[in-house]
């Protein structure tokens, strides 16, 4: 997995970052070692009494920054996506209301008690679903990622783009989503045996339609009402989506309304004009539903800035949709070197999982990049590599390695290397 580098690592603990201090003897990182004089004053929040409560709470107004970056279609109307800004986030789980937006013709307000589910087609009886019919059925939740086949899809370009890592890499986020099993559902229907694929089909103004293969339908596909423990947003499926884990982001349809079981996939403008693509051998490249690994370290990143040398945590996201992320290495010499990062716990399958590593910057201009390995020994390729394998012709399923160059004033940007 490359030559390991741990003198960061050390300084990183020596510094005493690993316990309650927080001091290391660069300067860059310190905590006080007794109460300054200044304490004894109470600031005015602790004199007055503070705002009222609410039914439903919100950001604090200094957080108004940490929005979805939207880009729309100027010329068909609701049509357009919005980015997670994965720079300003921690943990694993995002926040519903930044999760990332792929529209096609708006977001349908669809009254609750109205909605309903047809399973249909090479099956033994159709059977009709309303929300509240769905609601007796054994609940599961799953930590899970979503990620738009077309993520990322700016590394394809031959100038690397300067914008913060979320408007490159966050059509990608990870909720906990709880549903029904689809399994459940298709047993009671009772599938043909001449049946191979499930057609599904979105309630909004575009009808959007995909075909999932049966055997995925029938394994670890959800119908999800809820969303990190609250009802899914309008904007994300609300009151019912299809989550196909760890495949392409367009097979998860919103506002599911219809489930064909047919023998062959619909062949729509989602699976033929999109989402296929011609490679260097003149074959195209269809129904790649997986979603390789990938990673990218969020902090620093582009748009962001080192205030002196010193001490800092490189910290980041990864995911697989093979599985599990077995381990991250993080090269902060342009690949020449390579050390494995922390995983955050639980690494859990599917998800996103965050990786941690100390490193203490010299102050020297140097490119930071970070690689992922799953669980089936799957490695993030270089860009060099993928555009190999896949030639120019390419807009969807990019997860090669992303570089940051980081410059003498600490300055972070978007390079290829």
């Amino acid at each position: 997995m490359g030559e390991r580098d741990e003198s960061g690592r050390r300084g990183f603990l020596r510094g005493g970052l690993a316990g309650a201090g927080l001091v290391a003897s660069s300067g860059v990182l310190r905590a006080s070692a007794a109460p300054v004089a200044e304490d004894a004053v109470r600031p005015p929040w602790m004199t007055t009494p503070g705002q009222a409560f609410t039914n439903y709470g919100q950001p604090s107004p200094q957080e108004r920054a940490v929005v979805r970056w939207i880009s729309a279609n100027r010329t068909v109307a609701g049509n357009g996506v919005s980015w997670t800004p994965l720079q300003d986030l921690e943990g694993t789980v995002t926040p519903s209301g930044l999760h990332f937006e792929r529209h096609h013709n708006g977001i349908p307000q669809i009254p609750i008690d109205q909605h309903r589910l047809l399973i249909h087609g090479l099956t033994r009886q159709a059977l009709t679903f309303s929300i509240a019919d769905l609601a007796r059925y054994p609940i599961r939740s799953r930590i899970l990622f979503i990620e738009c086949g077309g993520n990322s899809n700016a590394g394809w370009h031959r100038l690397p783009q300067q914008t913060q890592a979320g408007s490159l890499h966050g059509l990608a986020s990870c909720s906990e989503w709880a549903g029904v099993p689809l399994a459940l559902l298709l047993d009671e229907a009772g599938v043909d045996s001449s049946a191979s694929w499930l057609i599904a089909e979105g309630a909004d103004a575009a009808a959007v339609q995909v075909s999932v293969p049966l055997a995925k339908a029938s394994n670890d596909c959800l119908l999800a009402l809820y969303q990190n423990g609250e009802r899914i947003r309008p904007e994300n499926g609300y009151p019912l989506r299809l989550i196909v884990p760890g495949w392409e982001g367009v097979l998860n349809v919103k506002w599911l309304r219809r489930l064909e079981v047919a023998n062959q996939p619909v062949m729509a403008r989602n699976e033929t004009a999109r989402y296929t693509e011609l490679l260097p051998s003149g074959k195209a490249r269809m129904f790649t539903f997986v979603m390789n690994a990938k990673s990218v370290i969020t902090t620093p990143s582009p748009g962001q800035t080192l205030h002196g040398k010193g001490v800092y945590e490189i910290r980041g996201l990864a995911w697989s949709g093979r599985g599990r992320i077995r381990a991250v290495e993080v090269s902060t010499d342009g690949g020449a070197h390579w050390s494995e990062a922390r995983l955050q716990e639980p690494a859990l399958p599917l998800a996103f999982t965050r990786f941690r590593m100390a490193w203490e910057w010299s102050g020297t201009p140097t490119v930071l990049k970070s690689r992922a390995i799953d669980e089936t020994g799957y490695v993030q390729p270089e860009r060099s590599a993928l555009i190999a394998e896949r030639g120019r012709n390419g807009y969807f399923h990019y997860n090669a390695i992303a570089c940051w160059q980081v410059d003498e004033d600490g300055e972070v940007t978007h390079v290829y290397s």
